[in-house]
């Protein structure tokens, strides 16, 4: 498999771990831990620059970018979660994911909550594949409720 990775303590934070902010039962916004400058953690995460009301409307955003917050600006209350850790190899932080990060930092990013939302981003910059378990999970909840609003021509 990948690299061993060093065990979490609880808060702990290691640069390159996926960081998830639940926000309600089903959705939870990701980012990803950047480190620390002049004693304030950052992670990086990609947000909308668009009205909040039309992510959930259109789910897309066409406006979005990748940007460093510190860590307690997205939320009080976030966990450590490298999902994909049994499944993928995480990526070195220094040679890939922070140049990555660096990168797309104020490049406009198309947000789309089916296919490129904060995990996907989150998941591709920590093993390099876009994946996406809260929408595997809800699916199945979204899909009728959007047919019926191409039906009538509302999407």
């Amino acid at each position: 498999m990948g690299q061993s990775l060093p065990k979490h303590d609880a808060g702990q934070l290691f640069p390159g771990d996926i960081v998830e902010y639940p926000r309600n039962r089903y959705f939870s916004h990701f980012a990803i831990y950047y480190g620390e400058r002049d004693g304030v953690r950052y992670v990086a995460h990609l947000t909308s620059r668009d009205s909040d009301s039309k992510i959930p409307l259109y789910g897309r955003a066409l406006r979005s970018e990748v940007k460093l917050d510190p860590i307690e600006l997205l939320g009080k209350k976030y966990k450590v979660n490298n999902m994909l850790d049994d499944c993928y190899p995480a990526r070195d932080f220094y040679n890939v994911v922070k140049l990555a990060i660096d990168d797309m930092m104020g490049k406009e990013v198309t947000f789309d909550i089916l296919f490129h939302n904060s995990e996907h981003q989150a998941t591709l910059f920590r093993y390099g594949v876009k994946k996406s378990e809260q929408i595997v999970k809800i699916y199945k909840y979204i899909m009728p409720a959007w047919e019926k609003l191409f039906e009538e021509k509302k999407l």
